[in-house]
C-alpha cells in the first residue's frame, strides 16, 4: 500500500513537471517571457528529479547525490563565468553532455538487463546511436565556435566514401544487437557501435563551416532530445520521455526556420561543405580591381547621427565580441534624449545563435518595444536618416538580392543600403562566415569607421554630446 501510495505521488510529480515544461517552453516563445519560462522549466526539472530520487527500486542513492552535487556546483561555476558571446558553445557543451549521458545510459541498461524485448534493445541502439551522434558533433561544433580548431569546413579525402562506411556499419551493428537481444555477442557489438557512432558523429560535423554552426546545434539538441526520449523508455520514466519529446520536437522546428532565413536547405548546410574554399569576389569589379571605400572618423560620424530624425541600428556578431551592447544602449539614450528615433533591427541568424542579439541586447536592458525583426523593420530603411551596421557582415550585404553569382543569393538581408546614409562600425574590411565581399562597404552612402566596436561607440557617445 505504501509502495502504491508512493508510486502515485510519482506519478502526479512527473504530472506537474510536465506541465511546468510546457508552459515554460510556451513562455520562451516571447522575450518578455523567457526569463520566467526557462525558470519554471527549471522548476520542472527540480520537482522530476527529486521524484526519481524516491522510485522504490532506486539504488545507489549516496553516489547519485554525490554526481547531483558535482553537477550543480560545477554548472553554477560555469554559468557565472561564461560569457555571453560564449553562449553558444556552452549550448553545445550542454547538448554533448546530454547526448552522451544517453549514449551511456542505453550501453550500461544493456549490459545489466536480463530478458531484453525487442522493442526495448531498438530504443537501446537508438539511443546510443543518437546519443553518441550527439556527443562528439557537438564537441565539434564547440571546438569550431571556441577557435579551438579552422572555422573553415574541414574535407577529409573520400570524405563520402569513409561517412558511408561509417554509416554502414553503424546501421549492420543496430541490426545484429537488435537481432542477437541480450546474448553476450551483442553486449560486444554495442560497445563497437557506440564507437563508431562517435566517430560518425565527429566525421559528420567537421566538414561544416562555422557559419552554419548554430544550424547544426539546434540539430544536435534535437537529437539530443530524442536519445533522453529514447532512454527515457528504456528506464520507464515518464517525465524523461517527455522532456526529450519537448526538446526533440521544438529543436527540429529551429533548423528549418534558421535554414530559411538564409534560404537554404538544411541538406545544403549539412552537406554542402559550405565556406570549404575562397568564394570569388560577391559584387563588383573585374579581377584585381580595387573598390572604392570611404572611411569616415568618429568626430564625423557623430554628426549625422546627432542630426537624424530616425536611426536604425543593426548589431551584428562584431558587437557581440566587442561586447559592446551596453555601449549601444547608451549611443541610443543619448540620440533618443536628443529626439532622434531609435530602434534595432535584427536578423534571424545575427550572430552564432537564434535570439544571439536578443540576449545581448536584453542585457543591456533595451526596451523589448526598440526591437523589430527583419521582416517588421525592413521597409522602413527607406525612411531612416541613418542606419548604424555595428559588426554585421553577410545579413547586410546587397549582393544577396542583386548578385545570381554570390553564394548568399537569395538569402533574406536587412536592406541598410536603402537608408540615406550608412554608416559601418567594423575592425577591418575582412569578410564575414561566408566568405565574400560585402557591397555594402563600398556603396556611395556608406561609411566606415574602423575599430572596436565598443570603443567606437563610446567614442560616439561623447562626440554626439558635444555635436
Amino acid at each position: 500500500m505504501i509502495v502504491d501510495g508512493r508510486s502515485a505521488a510519482i506519478d502526479l510529480s512527473y504530472l506537474v513537471a510536465t506541465a511546468l515544461f510546457v508552459v515554460g517552453l510556451k513562455q520562451m516563445s516571447s522575450p518578455a517571457s523567457a526569463r520566467r519560462g526557462n525558470q519554471l522549466a527549471a522548476i520542472g526539472m527540480a520537482v522530476a528529479i527529486v521524484a526519481t530520487l524516491f522510485e522504490p527500486d532506486l539504488q545507489n542513492l549516496p553516489l547519485i547525490l554525490v554526481g547531483i552535487a558535482v553537477g550543480a556546483v560545477a554548472s553554477g561555476w560555469v554559468a557565472q563565468r561564461v560569457q555571453m558571446t560564449q553562449m553558444p558553445q556552452m549550448v553545445a557543451i550542454f547538448n554533448g553532455m546530454g547526448g552522451a549521458t544517453a549514449a551511456l545510459v542505453s550501453v550500461v541498461e544493456f549490459e545489466h538487463t536480463a530478458d531484453i524485448g525487442r522493442g526495448e534493445a531498438v530504443s537501446i541502439v537508438l539511443g546510443t546511436i543518437i546519443g553518441a551522434i550527439s556527443f562528439t558533433g557537438s564537441i565539434v561544433a564547440f571546438a569550431k565556435l571556441q577557435e579551438l580548431i579552422s572555422g573553415r569546413p574541414i574535407v577529409l579525402p573520400s570524405r563520402q566514401v569513409v561517412n558511408a562506411a561509417f554509416g554502414a556499419a553503424v546501421v549492420v551493428l543496430a541490426v545484429l544487437v537488435v537481432a542477437l537481444g541480450d546474448a553476450g555477442l551483442a553486449r560486444g557489438l554495442l560497445v563497437v557501435l557506440f564507437a563508431a557512432a562517435l566517430a560518425l558523429g565527429a566525421l559528420l560535423v567537421l566538414p561544416i563551416g562555422g557559419a552554419d554552426m548554430p544550424v547544426v546545434i539546434a540539430i544536435l539538441n534535437s537529437l539530443t532530445g530524442l536519445a533522453a526520449a529514447l532512454t527515457g523508455l528504456v528506464l520507464g520514466n515518464q517525465a524523461l520521455v517527455v522532456a526529450g519529446v519537448l526538446v526533440g520536437a521544438s529543436g527540429s522546428l529551429l533548423p528549418l526556420l534558421m535554414a530559411r532565413a538564409m534560404n537554404r536547405s538544411v541538406s545544403n548546410v549539412l552537406f554542402g561543405a559550405f565556406g570549404a574554399a575562397p568564394a570569388a569576389t560577391a559584387g563588383g569589379g573585374a579581377a584585381g580591381e580595387a573598390l572604392p571605400v570611404r572611411e569616415m572618423s568618429v568626430e564625423d560620424a557623430a554628426v549625422p547621427l546627432a542630426y537624424a530624425e530616425r536611426v536604425v541600428i543593426v548589431p551584428g556578431y562584431g558587437l557581440a565580441v566587442a561586447q559592446a551592447q551596453h555601449a549601444a544602449r547608451e549611443l541610443a539614450d543619448v540620440l533618443g534624449e536628443r529626439g532622434v528615433d531609435v530602434r534595432y533591427a535584427i536578423h534571424p541568424v545575427a550572430g552564432r545563435m537564434p535570439g544571439h542579439m536578443n540576449v545581448l541586447l536584453a542585457e543591456a536592458n533595451v526596451p523589448y518595444d526598440d526591437l523589430y525583426e527583419m521582416d517588421d523593420i525592413n521597409g522602413d530603411f527607406a525612411r531612416t536618416s541613418v542606419a548604424l551596421v555595428v559588426g554585421a557582415n553577410d545579413v547586410t550585404n546587397p549582393a544577396a538580392r542583386s548578385n545570381p553569382d554570390s553564394p548568399i543569393y537569395g538569402m533574406p538581408i536587412l536592406n541598410v543600403d536603402q537608408a540615406q546614409q550608412v554608416i559601418v562600425l567594423k575592425r577591418s574590411m575582412k569578410s564575414g562566415f561566408a566568405g565574400i565581399e560585402n557591397e555594402l562597404f563600398h556603396m556611395e552612402n556608406t561609411s566606415m569607421v574602423f575599430g572596436d566596436a565598443k570603443d567606437s561607440l563610446s567614442k560616439l557617445v561623447a562626440a554626439v554630446k558635444l555635436a
